[in-house]
């Protein structure tokens, strides 16, 4: 399969289903319970992809991935403790920015 290929599958795929979106009957997607899952998918999803990128390490011999606990996970946890001391979230974002960058310098990248 060519990457062309893969693309033109990817998009077509894409494009199918936002047209299922749009066909599903209006009964479905009106109930309390669709409601409060679609209110709350977002932050699972963004939860589950730094997750992800916070604690994936390299691959090893048997394809899968290592858990890693890099200055990615203490800025993370920096981050974290900001959040609950409702320090403003761009603050949030320069501090643990910060923080990984002062542990990655320090020679601690992993």
């Amino acid at each position: 399969m060519t990457l062309w290929t893969a693309l033109l599958i990817a998009g077509l795929v894409s494009l199918a289903t936002k047209l299922a979106g749009f066909l599903a009957p209006q009964r479905l997607l009106q109930g309390a319970r669709t409601s409060r899952i679609m209110a709350l998918l977002p932050v699972a999803m963004l939860a589950a992809l730094v997750a992800v990128q916070s604690f994936a390490g390299a691959a090893n011999d048997a394809g899968g991935q290592t858990l890693t606990l890099d200055a990615r996970a203490v800025a993370l946890a920096c981050a974290f403790a900001a959040l609950l001391a409702r320090v403003p979230f761009l603050a949030v974002i320069v501090l643990a920015a910060a923080v990984a960058a002062v542990l990655r310098a320090l020679g601690w990248a992993g």
